[in-house]
């Protein structure tokens, strides 16, 4: 009796939970759906402002993001997601600033600050050091009335909507807001500037990002380490260059230095028979190998090699401008993390 009254007990606190969670998240995602409705010129001016300030004629600028308490920590996200997309930027402790950090500010940058009412007391420091040597403040507050707002040159206003804390004192709603407008920010600087798979890489060289985003021509056997047999070379030569270069494959060139076919240890083992080795090459290669540009991402060839239907291949040609340059194997993606 007692265990089945426990395991009601159970279920209710369950229910409440889940109900719970059901609730903060509908009530967050209806505070972006305002957020959303009141994004106008004030947001284009703030993606202008950052853009413009990485050419200036005395040099680049820097976003400075500033904030305190919970506002403080979305500041330090929203500088890390600028900075990993391409748009320098710092955080910098509006109290750490007041004693000597303010020196890390030029006139150069532009600074983006955070507080949901505006008015904490923290930040005057750093406002009045923005006002006094012209540099642009960006605004991220729902109260268009409060001194950071007045102060500022651009507003990027919040939806005066509660916290979904039943105290409705913790930051919670507003937090999601500014992370989300943030994101709005970096992802729209992202887009003006055109940032490319593989300018992201140059921001993320570590990672599972990094190494998805590596290119054929960091993985690829080119040179003298690439194995190469001419076009009248019989299949002894060719065992011998395979064996030397231990790569599974070797590529048949002919005088014009155009590649003719691909032998492998796969065009061994079907043609194995007591003559194989005096027969030419040309008749053990396979004539249309699978290739790759060497400009292409290492996971297109990691697909590739491991997507054809009906077909197990462990190595592809790499070209520039249409000519062999070089070779990937399976092994070196998979060792590289590309998968």
């Amino acid at each position: 009796m007692g265990e089945a009254l426990n395991t009601a007990a159970s279920g209710e606190v369950a229910d409440k939970d889940i109900a719970c969670a059901v609730h903060v998240l509908k009530t967050e995602a209806k505070a972006l759906e305002a957020l959303a409705d009141i994004v106008n010129d004030e947001f284009f001016k703030a993606v202008d402002a950052v853009h413009s300030m990485k050419n200036t004629a005395q040099g680049a600028g820097r976003l400075i993001v500033a904030g305190i308490g919970k506002s403080g920590h979305v500041a330090r996200k929203i500088a890390a997601t600028l900075a990993s997309t391409g748009t320098p930027s710092y955080f910098v402790h509006p109290g750490e600033a007041s004693h000597g950090d303010m020196g890390m500010i030029t006139d150069r940058d532009v600074v983006l600050m955070l507080s949901n009412s505006g008015e904490n007391n923290e930040l005057s420091d750093l406002i009045h050091y923005t006002r006094r040597y012209d540099i642009t403040l960006i605004a991220m507050t729902s109260n268009p009335e409060s001194t950071l707002a007045r102060y500022s040159d651009i507003q990027l206003l919040l939806p005066r909507v509660g916290e979904v804390c039943p105290n409705g004192l913790a930051p919670t709603t507003s937090t999601t807001m500014m992370i989300a407008y943030g994101d709005a920010l970096a992802v729209a600087l992202l887009e003006r500037m055109g940032l490319t798979p593989e300018q992201y890489k140059v921001f993320h060289p570590g990672g599972k990002l990094g190494q998805k985003l590596m290119k054929v021509s960091e993985l690829m056997v080119s040179g003298d380490d690439l194995p190469i047999i001419g076009q009248d070379a019989l299949m002894d030569q060719a065992l011998i260059a395979l064996t030397e270069k231990n790569l599974g494959a070797v590529l048949v060139f002919d005088g014009q230095k155009d590649l003719l076919g691909i032998v492998t240890d796969g065009d061994l083992k079907r043609h194995m028979a007591p003559d194989l080795l005096q027969r030419p090459v040309t008749d053990i290669m396979s004539k249309n190998p699978k290739m790759i540009a060497q400009d292409a991402l290492a996971a297109e060839a990691l697909d590739i090699m491991t997507k054809t239907p009906g077909q197990y291949i462990t190595s592809l040609v790499v070209t520039k401008d249409g000519k062999a340059c070089g070779m990937i194997r399976l092994q070196d993606c998979l060792q590289a993390g590309v998968a």
